[in-house]
């Protein structure tokens, strides 16, 4: 049956936008990103967006929300279950690679404005911060749970700053790597092991 005039048809319209959306991330940074430069990318009506994001906040929580569950991957992925410092140290190494292999995306995960009721981001925080608590609870069974997930969560991510930023030396994994290690190690108090 045809479609009537006027009416409206994209196979999954949300995740063209949201293609769309990373790929302009990645190519402008957040200034490049709006909710008409979207739809330009993605071959829609500038009004066609709005069929699944209120506006660009929307937009953004839900590009943060797939952001998150990418990270999750990455980091089960660096140690499913890390019982060691030094394996908990695998994990902080994966996630400051995250930031510097998908810079523009990290941002918007982090430093962009979103929408507070966004449920799938809310989720998706919500499961990183279980992930984090879970991890750290799991190599040191006996600190407060809370308070140490909480810290070591905030040491790794100021790393992905600071080598985002520049302000430490990103120039090879290994030096990324070797950083990050003797950061976290030295946070918890655990000597490296000598290679």
């Amino acid at each position: 049956m045809p479609q009537a005039t006027g009416s409206y048809h994209h196979g999954d319209l949300r995740s063209a936008c949201l293609r769309a959306a990373r790929e302009l991330l990645e190519e402008d940074g957040s200034p490049g990103l709006s909710l008409r430069a979207v739809a330009r990318r993605a071959g829609v009506s500038a009004t066609a967006p709005y069929r699944h994001f209120a506006d660009r906040d929307a937009l953004v929580s839900a590009v943060a929300a797939e952001g998150y569950l990418e990270l999750a991957g990455s980091l089960t992925a660096a140690h499913p279950e890390p019982a060691t410092p030094d394996e908990l140290a695998t994990v902080a190494v994966a996630y400051v690679r995250f930031a510097l292999d998908r810079p523009a995306l990290f941002r918007a995960m982090f430093a962009e404005p979103c929408d507070p009721t966004n449920e799938e981001r809310t989720a998706a925080t919500a499961a990183i911060r279980q992930y984090v608590h879970g991890i750290v609870h799991g190599v040191f069974p006996d600190a407060d749970p809370e308070a140490l997930s909480t810290a070591v969560w905030a040491l790794v991510h100021g790393l992905a700053f600071l080598h985002l930023d520049g302000k430490l030396d990103a120039s090879s994994p290994e030096a990324v790597s070797g950083q990050v290690r003797a950061a976290v190690l030295a946070a918890l108090a655990v000597t490296p092991a000598k290679a």
